[in-house]
């Protein structure tokens, strides 16, 4: 018998939103799409996603009849969502010169205590694809805190340790599809 994650429940109920907040967003806004939720991207419009990715998200709208609004303004993207989700500001890969210029932009969409009540519900949940920079616990996180002096980025230690945080029930569903995609690459 398959888990199903509470997004995947959420999206059977008429109505469910999730927003995502911050950089990138592109695989979430298409399945979000495809299980019929209302999606919400808020991010600044220089990081808006790509007119393909745009186009593929609305196509599966169409068949579903989902939802799909790219902002500029969390707070409005986040009103009555079921889910308020995030990733890292800096993707593995990039060049660590992208840092400073990716705070200053991001910083208005750090998920945080204020933009969990803007969602005006109190069964609001937070995913987030983890790692987190929620504190400067870790290496990098101190590395961040000592060059441009914050401890806490795409999300707070406050809302990354709140009750509404489910982001490690998603990494647990992640394991599991990646145990399937290991079985059948290998022939078993």
């Amino acid at each position: 018998m398959r888990t199903r994650c509470a997004f995947e429940v959420a999206a059977q109920d008429q109505g469910a939103g999730v927003t995502y907040v911050g950089h990138m967003g592109h695989s979430l806004m298409i399945a979000g799409c495809m299980m019929g939720m209302d999606v919400r991207i808020a991010t600044p419009k220089s990081l808006w996603p790509s007119d393909a990715f745009r186009k593929a998200a609305e196509a599966q709208a169409e068949l579903t009849g989902a939802t799909v609004t790219i902002t500029e303004d969390p707070q409005k993207a986040v009103k009555g969502v079921d889910f308020i989700h995030t990733d890292v500001w800096v993707s593995m890969g990039e060049d660590d010169s992208v840092w400073e210029e990716r705070i200053k932009l991001l910083t208005p969409y750090q998920v945080n205590a204020a933009l969990m009540a803007a969602s005006g519900k109190t069964t609001t949940k937070f995913m987030h694809g983890l790692p987190a920079f929620h504190n400067a616990e870790k290496e990098v996180g101190k590395d961040i805190q000592e060059k441009f002096g914050i401890s806490e980025m795409e999300v707070t230690e406050k809302v990354f340790e709140s009750p509404a945080a489910i982001q490690l029930e998603r990494a647990e569903n992640r394991v599991h599809t990646i145990k399937a995609v290991l079985i059948v690459t290998l022939g078993a």
